[in-house]
């Protein structure tokens, strides 16, 4: 029976307690056969911390060692002095679910992760015993990724918790994790989840190459990875997803894409990532696949009036007044002679005024932030309007902008687009609609010069690929996207077989029936009389 639990359980906690990989070799410092001096040593690595306990057991020949803000001390009872108190086993050192070392510094981070220590004078073996406390949130959706239909679930700050959600989507041989730490003092764990025979080989070598260069003392959040990897930090546009949607991550992992996760954090980065995939929702699988497609276009389209409108509104009524309807030039001449200074100047301070609510409602409290943004778009909007600080057009064409800035899927490039709207603005206010072609120009070239580990960030619309475009701008019938897009670098490219043949042949059943009713005589015909 010992051998059995020692194989359950033993095993088990290795798997928990699996190291995670670190581009540094770790150090290493022999322990002794004196309790005194291992407990010496461990005191001083620490600087005398408080919160590092030393029980004393055994009548001082043995002691055990925990970081007592890190760990659960019902896990402590359970673990260690409940098999005693039943005589289980002889001695602490003898629990089949101990891990056994003789390094020091092996010790310390079993210290740091929640592990309480178990040393006996006389003894150079330490056992370990994983009590870390855990402190979950439920994996309740995502606040800023709601869909209407699909899963509600999401990921929390628990890395386990969010590789467990994974797989329990992916039950596959072939979905591979490898752990790393990162930051100097941080330590901080991060996971690369891919999907091996799927994930072109290249792609995971190329980003275990960027994450093993990454030479900090504090990786704490996705952020920190992001800029680290990415392939242009000087530009404004994301070049990897983020989302906290299990679903979505899944979705990337099968198409070839690589999901980095961070411990600490519920925000999961895929890689490569193109300018389409931001656009891209879970509800747009879920709902028939023409009303997916029309909702994509109402996105795509947003991305223009949420640069655009408020340059092309400026350049408008400062130069090229003749674009407007004869029934609308005096409505629009009236509404802008009464104020006093140029469009320029107004539609940045409604831009800026959009944001600075916009900020407060994120800062304060949820009550209070929903307050301040019915507040401030309609008193203040009011206000300044019948102050004749704002005319009313502009205060309709600043909400649409702001509107559409909204409807991007991601909160990174909806950020992004508010940004790109100032330097359009100061383009429209002093040349007019050359300045806002001359702008876009620079957008589109950028975008197309732009890479994401290797993909070009327009796939597949620069390089055009036609059959890639079946989930860009539309949204096929899911049995037609057969192949995987090739802006994921997957190696195995068929995802989807012949999944419709039902319909072909119950066709070819129904045309048969048919056929044989025709040649078929009339039966009351077909009679003899005798």
């Amino acid at each position: 029976m010992g051998f059995i639990r020692r194989l359950l359980l033993g095993d088990h906690e290795k798997l928990q307690d699996r190291e995670f990989i670190n581009q540094n070799d770790e150090p290493e410092y022999p322990s002794s056969t004196k309790l005194a001096d291992n407990v010496n040593y461990l005191m001083h690595e620490f600087h005398n911390t408080n919160d590092l306990r030393i029980r004393i057991l055994n009548k001082g020949n043995a002691s055990l060692l925990y970081i007592e803000s890190l760990v659960d001390q019902g896990k402590i009872h359970e673990t260690i002095f409940r098999p005693l108190e039943f005589n289980e086993v002889d001695s602490i050192g003898e629990i089949p679910s101990a891990k056994h070392t003789l390094n020091l510094e092996e010790s310390i981070r079993g210290l740091l992760k929640g592990h309480a220590i178990y040393m006996e004078d006389g003894r150079k073996t330490i056992a370990q015993f994983a009590v870390t406390s855990s402190f979950n949130r439920s994996t309740e959706e995502p606040q800023n990724e709601k869909v209407v239909r699909g899963s509600h679930d999401g990921f929390i700050e628990n890395l386990m918790v969010n590789i467990n959600l994974i797989r329990r989507r992916i039950q596959n041989r072939d979905l591979t994790i490898k752990y790393y730490k990162l930051g100097k003092k941080t330590n901080t764990n991060v996971a690369l989840v891919f999907l091996d025979g799927v994930t072109d080989p290249e792609l995971i070598q190329e980003i275990e190459t960027r994450l093993n260069y990454i030479s900090s003392d504090m990786i704490h959040s996705p952020g920190y990875v992001e800029e680290f990897i990415e392939d242009n930090t000087k530009s404004p546009f994301p070049q990897m997803l983020n989302t906290e949607r299990p679903d979505r991550v899944v979705a990337a992992i099968m198409e070839g894409r690589v999901a980095i996760m961070t411990e600490g954090t519920p925000t999961t980065l895929i890689a490569p990532s193109t300018f389409f995939s931001f656009y891209q929702a879970s509800d747009d699988y879920n709902m028939r696949w023409f009303t997916g497609t029309f909702v994509r276009l109402i996105r795509l389209t947003s991305f223009v009036i949420a640069i655009g409108l408020p340059a092309f509104y400026i350049a408008v009524v400062s130069f090229h007044f003749e674009v407007i309807p004869d029934e609308l030039v005096i409505p629009v001449k009236q509404s802008i002679n009464e104020i006093a200074y140029p469009p320029l100047i107004e539609a940045l301070v409604m831009v800026v005024i959009i944001e600075l609510i916009r900020e407060a409602g994120i800062r304060l409290p949820q009550p209070i932030g929903q307050t301040i943004g019915i507040v401030g778009g309609l008193v203040i909007g009011d206000a300044v309007v019948r102050a004749g600080l704002v005319s009313n057009l502009m205060v309709i064409v600043v909400a649409l902008t702001a509107i559409a800035s909204f409807v991007v899927p991601s909160n990174e490039l909806s950020t992004t687009l508010r940004f790109l709207t100032f330097p359009l603005i100061f383009l429209a206010g002093t040349l007019g609609f050359i300045g806002i072609t001359f702008g876009f120009m620079m957008i589109l070239i950028h975008l197309t010069r732009l890479e994401s580990f290797g993909v070009p960030y327009l796939a597949p619309v620069a390089p055009l690929r036609f059959k890639d475009l079946k989930d860009t701008f539309i949204r096929v019938p899911i049995y037609m996207m057969n192949k995987r897009p090739r802006d994921s670098r997957a190696v195995q490219m068929e995802a989807i077989g012949p999944s419709r043949e039902w319909k072909q042949i119950e066709k070819s059943s129904q045309s048969d029936e048919a056929g044989k009713s025709i040649n078929q005589p009339d039966g009351g015909n077909n009679k003899t009389d005798k």
